[in-house]
């Protein structure tokens, strides 16, 4: 049963990237666009958004929740050591939460719209750029595991973990890749003769996420970063960089051309990419510390727990699963079966 636990985590983690980027990234699209552009998504991102956005988030409840009880000793570091960012995070899905309703449901209609519309963008930038951080502080060297605590501040076993360049760089990383996942799902998304505004928005997060990526790498391997060093060398985090970056022809030809059930699948495919060549160097030793690294496996529930949560989640993902594709499909997120609105892509 530890294998179903890990690949619902995983799973969970991943659907979190794709639904739940994508959702940040709409206000991250917003914010970056001309004021008549910011009309045109603003609505789009309503009619968009609005039915499912609120589910996104059942996906890093899962990941909790697995952590929480099948990977306590883990949870732990990670709920302790970045509490700081992780508070920023929850208040940023809060304020956002309440901006999107406001903005669209307020009774009056006033200059307190500009202060939703400000809340929502901001808080959409902010809180992937801090997601971003906590896992750059897990990968940093930076956590401070040391029984003896007496002679560290609180900045050192607080602060630096997630407040130092290098997870500045991957937080700012991932919230161009939620710009590039919300980019790509509005160009099937928009209105009859607005593609033209999201194909090209999605073309630039595409070479946003290059350029961030290949910055944080450079910055880590000159600054020695145990991680970067590693993962340069992993063939299997190689090749699937390779395969990433080969499919970016594809990727940019579908986006070019407006074809939105191609491109959301290109999409998907780098993340996949991105988050395997992100933890099968390390797996499962994912949280590297000062004192080094520390497996997701070291001190895990008892079997009769993990054999439960097992059972519960194959239960709750036989029901979850198909909800959540019948919500979609009902609300036309899902067009695999339609044709693309340029019969010639």
């Amino acid at each position: 049963m530890l294998y179903v636990v890990l690949f619902f985590l995983m799973f969970s983690l991943y659907l979190y990237v794709v639904l739940g980027g994508a959702d940040y990234g709409a206000g991250i699209v917003e914010m970056f666009s001309s004021e008549e552009n910011q009309k045109i998504t603003k609505k789009t991102i309503y009619r968009v958004m609005g039915p499912v956005w609120e589910a996104n988030h059942i996906w890093i409840i899962i990941m909790i929740v697995i952590l929480w009880i099948a990977f306590p000793a883990y949870y732990n570091i990670l709920v302790v050591h970045l509490h700081i960012p992780l508070t920023i995070v929850l208040l940023g899905v809060t304020l956002r939460g309440v901006a999107f309703v406001f903005r669209h449901y307020d009774a009056i209609i006033d200059n307190s719209q500009k202060l939703y519309d400000g809340m929502f963008k901001v808080s959409s930038l902010v809180t992937p750029i801090f997601l971003g951080m906590v896992f750059g502080g897990l990968i940093s060297g930076e956590i401070q595991l040391s029984e003896n605590i007496n002679n560290l501040t609180f900045y050192e076993i607080f602060v630096k973990p997630w407040f130092n360049v290098f997870s500045v760089l991957v937080g700012l990383f991932f919230a161009a890749l939620c710009a590039f996942l919300s980019s790509v799902l509005l160009i099937g998304e928009s209105e009859e003769g607005k593609e033209n505004i999201y194909i090209r928005k999605a073309a630039i997060a595409t070479i946003v996420v290059f350029v961030m990526g290949l910055i944080t790498f450079i910055y880590g391997y000159i600054d020695n970063y145990f991680f970067v060093k590693n993962f340069i060398t992993d063939p299997y985090a190689i090749a699937a960089m390779i395969i990433s970056g080969i499919l970016l022809l594809p990727l940019w030809l579908t986006i070019k051309k407006g074809r939105r059930v191609l491109s959301r699948l290109f999409a998907g495919l780098q993340v996949f990419l991105i988050l395997l060549a992100a933890l099968i160097s390390h797996f499962p030793n994912i949280i590297i510390s000062k004192n080094g690294s520390v497996s997701l496996l070291d001190q895990i529930a008892p079997d009769s727990v993990i054999n439960v949560l097992g059972v519960s989640l194959i239960i709750g993902g036989a029901v979850i699963l198909p909800g959540l594709f019948h919500l979609l499909k009902s609300f036309k997120m899902i067009k695999i079966l339609e044709q693309n609105k340029n019969p010639s892509a």
